[in-house]
């Protein structure tokens, strides 16, 4: 073998040393494995954000926590933030020291308020309708060009993703409502400073007091005492109300109903709604203002008939739908 092929098989020999060292050492010590992203449960999701500690707090309270950490179901959980329990008189503190009753009857029924046994991404929402919740009564869910709302009360961080649902962020504590909108009025008829009595005669002489009362998911314009009285005759006391024609009273009443849940966060400035008026057809609607005064009329009356919503009197939630408080009766 002369030199040429002598430093040629060299080489060759050197080179295959090194292809089965370097094999080997590769199957000695093989790549490290990626560990799998693990996504938290809505619990794990609460837990690991600060500004969900006292939401964490109330659940562990209410001894929730297994029940929201059950992988084999789905739930959508509207998280408030510790301001929004705070704004509503729920500190740590507080939380912390409810008694046994309490738990069972106030803070178990608010959580559980805030859940839905199925999983709805914000995408999900529809424009209006009830979602039912795992506390047994509906949710007014809404989405418009303003944002996702429940109840009237926005979405400020939706879609946070949990391996057995997903949280959304909210700013304010959602309460359970407690009576139909028929036993808002009898009760708010009745109070010492009564405020709906002729509401109450108006809808009792219209026949309308089962409507009220039933499970629809209904928006109410309701007039006060004052807004019937400067509405004038028929309408400005129970007596001249009970006497009047009951058609008449009840196309009045129906005018100021619309049958779905409709929140100031929903009202846009020229939208029109009908109403549960369908007398003459093809039925009454109403439009909406938002400026100078947020308000209804009835579509194509002037502008000077506007009914103005009562701010601090507008979303109250009922079980079968909203009360509006206006100002003016709907003419």
């Amino acid at each position: 073998m002369n030199i040429t092929n002598k430093i040629k098989s060299l080489f060759f020999i050197t080179a295959l040393g090194a292809l089965v060292t370097t094999t080997s050492c590769k199957k000695d010590h093989p790549a490290p494995e990626v560990p799998p992203v693990v996504t938290p449960t809505v619990v794990g999701v609460a837990q690991g954000n600060a500004n969900f500690s006292i939401l964490v707090a109330a659940v562990t309270k209410a001894g929730l926590v297994g029940t929201l950490s059950d992988l084999t179901k789905n739930f959508t959980v509207f998280a408030p933030t510790n301001a929004a329990f705070e704004a509503a008189g729920y500190p740590l503190a507080t939380i912390n020291g409810l008694s046994a009753a309490d738990v069972t009857n106030v803070l178990t029924p608010i959580l559980t308020y805030h859940v839905l046994g199925a999983k709805v991404l914000s995408t999900g929402v529809p424009a209006s309708d009830t979602v039912k919740t795992l506390n047994g009564l509906n949710l007014f869910a809404s989405k418009n060009v303003n944002g996702v709302f429940l109840n009237g009360i926005k979405v400020i961080t939706p879609d946070l993703a949990a391996s057995n649902g997903v949280v959304h962020a909210i700013d304010k504590l959602l309460v359970p409502p407690t009576r139909t909108i028929a036993a808002t009025v009898i009760a708010s008829a009745s109070a010492p400073t009564p405020e709906f009595s002729l509401l109450l005669a108006a809808v009792s002489r219209a026949g309308l007091a089962g409507v009220l009362s039933g499970p629809g998911k209904y928006t109410v314009f309701a007039p006060t005492n004052a807004a019937f009285i400067a509405a004038g005759a028929p309408f400005n006391s129970a007596a001249t109300i009970a006497t009047a024609d009951s058609a008449t009273v009840r196309r009045i009443v129906l005018s100021h109903v619309i049958g779905t849940n409709v929140f100031a966060s929903d009202l846009t400035a020229g939208g029109i709604a009908p109403t549960l008026n369908t007398t003459p057809a093809p039925g009454q609607t109403l439009t909406v203002s938002l400026a100078p005064t947020l308000g209804v009329t009835i579509t194509g009356s002037p502008a000077a008939n506007l009914a103005p919503i009562v701010a601090a009197s507008a979303n109250l939630v009922q079980t079968n739908g909203v009360i509006h408080v206006v100002s003016k009766v709907i003419l």
